[in-house]
């Protein structure tokens, strides 16, 4: 058995943040039936990376859901869309506040049919506030967090992430949170609630060290390509055959293991850097002496010495690297996929891992409406009439 067999989610989403979410529920054995408008579906299909003229991202975006087409906007698909709500436990969304309000099939609505049905709401700034209706997208949201500020070199540009991480965050609060509502739901009190999250307030809740220091200190932290300057040494070093790595000290154990490991145990005496405050103050001194040391070694030699000596350093990995890295390949973190028009695609496994209860994955994000029949016929009950006159009145 599954861990969430018996969960039915309707994802009503698109894009990034709230699919996500729904595809973490659907790994773990929850049925979720992606509602799709007929006339192309989830712009998420068409976004790139492509091969051959096909977009590749769906493959996984939409992988172990059931695609149907539905129009909401149409009296017709609002109805059937509420007989849907009826034999679910949850509905993710991410419209534009409000939306389904106007569309008279909100909470309210949705409740009753099914009052116990669990609503997560994704937007940009929350269902309430001042900005509640502003649209929201992951990269603007990143710049409103505070993260975008911190982000880069002093004398250029903050730097924005290079892919949607914003998104991705806010899509594990959500999986979280609708989590905690099933289990508030079916373990304890029986009730169905609303799960209200932003995109941008998972990357702040990251943010308790700006908070504190410009609450208590007046700090208004800047950018700078290191660590935050709470711990020291620590940041990206180049080795001697120019390959970067990260290393960091957060404690004074793994700062003994560094100067152990640089045979320079006089620094762990020296007053300018036997403490933690002591080292951090005196940071650019001490990362002139690490900067010196690691770039003295090749990389194959600098990270035997640093793994026998217990210090955590890295190489900082491509795609090339992760695929040819025998860790990845042994905790099964990259599958391969039967795909119906790629052959196979590659992407990321399934986490975290169960003893008891492990994830799968079924199948690649499904073609458009794939699943009509399944659900309108097998669960709703509609007769192959009915289907084909819903098909031609573009209601599926």
């Amino acid at each position: 058995m599954k861990l969430l067999e018996g969960i039915r989610v309707l994802d009503i989403s698109t894009v990034i943040a709230a699919p996500f979410a729904a595809g973490l529920m659907a790994d773990f054995g929850a049925e979720v039936i992606k509602v799709e408008m007929p006339d192309g579906g989830d712009p998420f299909r068409r976004l790139g990376p492509y091969h051959e003229g096909q977009a590749m991202r769906f493959a996984c975006m939409g992988r172990n859901k059931k695609s149907i087409t539905l129009d909401l906007r149409t009296e017709k698909g609002k109805e059937i869309f509420l007989q849907l709500v009826e034999k679910s436990d949850v509905v993710i969304e991410n419209f534009r506040t409000g939306t389904l309000d106007k569309w008279g099939i909100g909470y309210e609505a949705m409740k009753l049919r099914k009052q116990d049905i669990i609503l997560s709401h994704v937007t940009g700034y929350g269902q309430t506030g001042p900005y509640k209706n502003i649209p929201g997208f992951g990269t603007p949201a990143t710049a409103f967090s505070g993260m975008t500020y911190i982000t880069g070199y002093p004398d250029r540009p903050p730097v924005s992430p290079s892919f949607s991480l914003t998104d991705y965050i806010a899509g594990l609060y959500t999986a979280m949170g609708t989590m905690m509502a099933l289990y508030h739901r079916d373990a304890l009190h029986g009730k169905g609630q609303e799960i209200d999250v932003s995109l941008y307030e998972g990357i702040f809740r990251f943010m308790e060290i700006l908070c504190a220091d410009y609450d208590k200190n007046g700090i208004i932290r800047e950018r700078k390509p290191k660590l935050n300057g709470t711990s020291s040494p620590g940041g990206t070093y180049k080795t001697k055959d120019g390959k970067w790595v990260v290393l960091v000290c957060s404690t004074d154990r793994t700062w003994e293991y560094l100067a152990g490991a640089m045979h320079r145990e006089d620094l762990m005496t020296n007053p300018l850097y036997e403490t933690m405050r002591a080292r951090v103050t005196n940071d650019n001194s001490l990362d002139k002496i690490v900067s010196d040391w690691i770039g003295s070694k090749e990389y194959i030699e600098l990270k035997e010495i640093v793994d026998k000596a217990g210090v955590p350093v890295n190489l900082v990995y491509s795609i090339e690297d992760i695929f040819a890295d025998p860790h990845y390949a042994a905790r099964n973190d990259i599958v391969e996929m039967s795909h119906p028009v790629l052959g196979t695609i590659k992407m990321p496994g399934i986490t975290p891992v169960f003893s008891e209860t492990p994830g799968e994955i079924k199948w690649v994000g499904p073609q458009l409406g794939e699943h009509n029949d399944a659900i309108y016929e097998g669960l709703l009950g509609f007769s192959q009439s009915v289907c084909a006159e819903l098909h031609a009145e573009r209601v599926i």
